[in-house]
């Protein structure tokens, strides 16, 4: 049983124990950032679907000329 304390002791005075702790951080926070980026992205797609929905469209350029040469 003294034996763990005695390894964990040593890797924490050697300093190996700061660079994993380090390390850890940096990688719970870029897994953060994703996860944030991700949802924003995701509410950004909705909330503009939902304007593109309430838009008026515009008849200006409904003619049936262009109904026959532009994509829909």
């Amino acid at each position: 049983m003294g034996d763990g304390y005695q390894n964990i002791i040593r890797t924490h005075f050697s300093g190996a124990q700061t660079e994993v702790e380090a390390y850890s951080g940096l990688a719970i926070q870029t897994i953060a950032i994703l996860v944030g980026g991700l949802i924003l992205w995701r509410v950004s797609n909705y909330l503009h679907k939902r304007k593109q929905k309430q838009r008026r469209k515009n008849e200006f350029f409904e003619t049936p000329y262009a109904k026959g040469w532009k994509r829909k």
